[in-house]
């Protein structure tokens, strides 16, 4: 038996038509917000500095034991927490400057303080002898911001290649500098008596390589012959740096 249907009058045509349309629309809209969705979630999952706390507390804690494991350390019972777990006292006692390069940074961070895990912050004491420096050194993990408590500092940071820009300041008593995530930087004392310097880092953990630490007196040593070339100096030269004691001033 042969089909007949009816032909579709106007007002069904421009129906179907305006469906259509907006079913295609609506396919886009989708497709594009999946899009937008996935881009946030790979943006996520791929920052480089500490994520959000996703509770009030999450104390570090050495024993396993009944702990979640977050962001590196373990964290403690939230009904075991302490003041003490937030607590750190002896910040107001000067480091010792008597060392080869006239500085001590004393560190504050989730090892002294259990309460700072993953709260994405620290603080360090920086103590100048006259004319002592906290030699070039970078923070994989942090961006510094330094206020200057006593005395009066040359300090400054160098961009990533090719520019390799030097900002540098003097500060004095009051003032506060910023070193970016990273980024090459330094302090120098330059005056006639001591100074004093503290700073908080965004991250609980930052880390510090203090360069010439890295290269010259790394364990095992570089290949001498690839640094002579890298520096452009003389095997000796490389050599003799290699042989010395690189103090580390954290």
């Amino acid at each position: 038996m042969q089909n007949f249907s009816s032909p579709l009058t106007s007002t069904q045509r421009i129906v179907k038509i305006v469906r259509d349309k907006t079913l295609a629309i609506m396919k886009k809209g989708v497709s594009f917000l999946v899009t937008v969705a996935l881009m946030a979630l790979a943006s996520s999952l791929a920052s480089a500095s500490d994520p959000s706390p996703l509770q009030d507390t999450c104390v570090a804690i050495a024993e396993p034991k009944n702990a979640v494991f977050v962001n590196g350390k373990f964290c403690k019972n939230p009904n075991l927490t302490k003041a003490e777990d937030f607590f750190y006292s002896g910040l107001d006692k000067p480091g010792n400057v008597s060392n080869p390069v006239g500085s001590a940074v004393t560190q504050v961070n989730v090892a002294q303080i259990a309460g700072l895990n993953t709260l994405g912050i620290s603080a360090v004491r920086i103590d100048y002898a006259p004319y002592g420096q906290n030699p070039p050194h970078t923070h994989p993990r942090a961006t510094e911001i330094l206020t200057v408590l006593e005395g009066t500092l040359l300090v400054g940071f160098v961009t990533s290649n090719p520019e390799n820009r030097l900002f540098t300041k003097v500060l004095n008593k009051g003032d506060v500098f910023v070193f970016p995530i990273g980024l090459i930087h330094f302090q120098f004392n330059i005056g006639h008596t001591n100074a004093v310097a503290i700073a908080g880092l965004s991250s609980q953990n930052p880390g510090v390589i203090t360069i010439t630490n890295a290269v010259f007196g790394s364990d095992p040593a570089i290949d001498p012959d690839f640094l002579a070339r890298a520096f452009q100096l003389d095997k000796n030269v490389v050599k003799n740096l290699q042989s010395r004691f690189w103090y580390d001033n954290n």
